[in-house]
């Protein structure tokens, strides 16, 4: 950054505390910012063309002749995010940064007060109007992928502090007992963008309304490019779901609950492919109560060795040593495009 200050430096020599050794400082009216790497995002924000693509969808518009344009709080808004905010009061903290103001095109830095302000003003008809056009702005801006993109379903656990709307106390791994939020995830694999996400109550299973959700990512991705497989861990291992994917024609790799049925199942598997010295693959057919039918069974072995932790949990015996616990994948049983595609 070019400033009109004249840079006259003033050497100061100090010693240092815990030694003997000298240390000279200097002093300089030059702004300097401790956010230097974040020009790389900005200039890619410059590049995809973010600042008109939210200034032309901004639902929010104020009156006062005083004001900061709603489309730059936002942008600040998602700088301090960047640069670690945890709090709306913690963007205050750039307010004095000059040199990031000048890599912004800021001439004010909004205050934590006007960022509050501005997502106060938020209702659900302008969230609409803001996230889905912005939405299939980023889209269209997806590689096209001739072979389709892989759909991944995921969740996770927010832990919440206060009272926070929807927050309830369930299945939190970090910590027990807090209230949480439990959202629902879908992420195109190969672009790692997000396609839909579903902000849930704690207190909720992971598979809860998968399928309504399913259908409303499904919808929003359209006709663009095909969705070659979906994957999902065991926590989605629900028959309405694989039905759901059956019924749409829709390839899935589904990490199986091991269950003492599926468990049985895999350790009567006799026919093993060998990947190499350590990894061999086996599958079987089975159809699980509640079931309508049978489904192909994948599962992964690998020897244990001493030189090396082996992953997973320790399924049985076999006659060269001992087997680690095989990850099991439910698949779709028929059209498959091949009985072992994929692994």
């Amino acid at each position: 950054m070019e400033s009109n200050a004249t840079d006259k430096p003033v050497p100061r020599e100090i010693t240092a505390l815990l030694s003997d050794e000298r240390l000279i400082l200097r002093e300089t009216k030059r702004a300097v910012t401790p956010f230097g790497g974040i020009a790389v995002f900005i200039s890619f924000l410059g590049k995809v063309g973010f600042v008109e693509a939210i200034r032309q969808h901004m639902p929010i518009c104020w009156k006062s002749p005083n004001h900061i344009d709603p489309t730059i709080t936002f942008t600040a808004f998602l700088v301090s995010v960047l640069v670690g905010a945890r709090r709306f009061a913690h963007a205050s903290l750039l307010r004095g940064d000059r040199a990031l103001h000048a890599l912004l095109g800021m001439e004010r830095f909004p205050t934590d007060d006007t960022i509050r302000n501005l997502f106060r003003a938020f209702g659900m008809g302008h969230v609409q109007r803001l996230y889905e056009p912005l939405a299939e702005w980023q889209m269209q801006r997806l590689p096209r992928r001739v072979e389709g993109y892989t759909l991944d379903l995921d969740s996770t656990v927010f832990e919440r502090y206060g009272q926070q709307e929807g927050s309830l106390k369930g299945h939190n791994p970090r910590k027990h007992g807090r209230p949480s939020h439990h959202p629902l995830l879908a992420v195109l694999s190969e672009a790692h963008f997000l396609l839909h996400g579903w902000l849930r109550s704690g207190n909720c299973g992971t598979s809860r309304g998968v399928e309504e959700f399913l259908k409303e990512a499904l919808a929003l991705w359209g006709q663009r490019e095909k969705i070659r497989l979906l994957r999902a861990d065991s926590g989605f291992f629900d028959d309405k779901l694989l039905s759901f994917l059956e019924q749409r024609l829709l390839p899935y790799i589904v990490v199986a609950r091991l269950t003492p049925w599926v468990k049985r199942a895999a350790q009567r598997v006799e026919q093993w492919t060998m990947l190499d010295d350590d990894y061999a693959v086996g599958e079987f057919r089975l159809q699980l109560h509640g079931w309508s039918t049978q489904r192909r069974f994948v599962v992964i072995r690998e020897q244990m060795r001493e030189d090396r932790d082996s992953v997973g949990r320790k399924l049985t015996e076999v006659r060269h040593g001992l087997v680690d616990s095989e990850d099991f994948s439910a698949v779709r049983r028929d059209n498959y495009c091949g009985s072992s595609h994929g692994f």
